[in-house]
């Protein structure tokens, strides 16, 4: 019924541009942000899901760099090891020959302990300055228990304990001065190198773990960041067709609203007829 109190008309056709104007502008805000979700009112079940999911993948991605962090810490340790084990078998040498009858004393004392010695201070030089980060890798309680988080919950983690080092620990503390004293830092020296090698074996077995470790939490990471993009990120050619129907609408809302606000006029003109 036209009437000219009360243009119904004009109403109905301010109340769809409203709705069609504040649609388009959810779509443009998604295309801009490439967000799904760009109001809670989007979606709210999807706003926690989502939220949680990136949560998980930030935390993985800590995990990463605390793993990469401890392989290059016992990296660091077992460099330090070999060169120990090196210097080792460089003492195994000049005690072998030290032990020999065609060496004298004289030569033992001035000549081979003296080199002996000299790497026996070496082996202790690099035990106290082979540092990470500061920390002493091979003295100390720097690498004893120390818990590495690889997971989401305080209970994923990888424990690393490296053996201190030093000459005392070693039992290579004695001198070639005579061959007594040479053959038995042979049998001391045997030692040490198994010791040394059985502590690399152990640093390989942790390095392993953590490449298995590395890797699993990337597998994690490109999954779950896949999942939480299927719920947070706007899908650009839905959201630009969308757009385009929407801006459409806004068009025929205008035109209609123009339309609707003549009808009184149009119904003035047939009372003046």
């Amino acid at each position: 019924m036209p009437v000219i109190s009360t243009n119904n008309a004009a109403n109905s056709a301010l109340n769809y541009l409203n709705n069609n104007s504040s649609a388009e502008s959810s779509q443009l805000s998604k295309l801009a942000s490439g967000s799904r979700i760009v109001n809670a009112s989007d979606d709210a079940a999807g706003l926690a899901i989502g939220t949680q999911l990136q949560a998980t993948v930030t935390t993985y991605q800590q995990d990463q760099t605390n793993v990469q962090q401890g392989t290059a810490i016992l990296q660091t340790a077992d460099g330090a090891l070999a060169q120990i084990s090196n210097i080792l078998q460089r003492m195994m040498s000049l005690a072998t020959e030290a032990g020999s009858g065609q060496v004298t004393n004289n030569q033992r004392s001035q000549d081979i302990n003296t080199e002996y010695s000299q790497l026996q201070s070496e082996i202790t030089s690099i035990a106290s300055s082979t540092r990470y980060a500061g920390q002493t890798v091979l003295s100390g309680s720097f690498l004893s228990n120390v818990k590495f988080l690889v997971g989401t919950t305080s209970s994923d983690t990888i424990s690393v304990t490296v053996s201190s080092v030093s000459l005392n620990g070693l039992g290579v503390t004695g001198s070639v001065t005579t061959a007594s004293n040479a053959l038995t830092a042979i049998t001391a020296l045997n030692s040490a190198i198994n010791t040394v090698s059985q502590d690399r074996a152990k640093i390989g077995a942790y390095e392993s773990r953590f490449n298995f470790s590395l890797q699993d939490i990337q597998t994690n990471v490109q999954n779950i960041s896949s999942a939480q993009s299927v719920i947070m990120d706007a899908d650009v050619a839905s959201v630009k067709s969308a757009l385009s129907s929407t801006d459409v609408k806004t068009q025929a809302s205008v035109a209609a609203l123009s339309q609707a606000a003549q009808l009184p006029q149009e119904l003035l003109r047939l009372i003046q007829s």
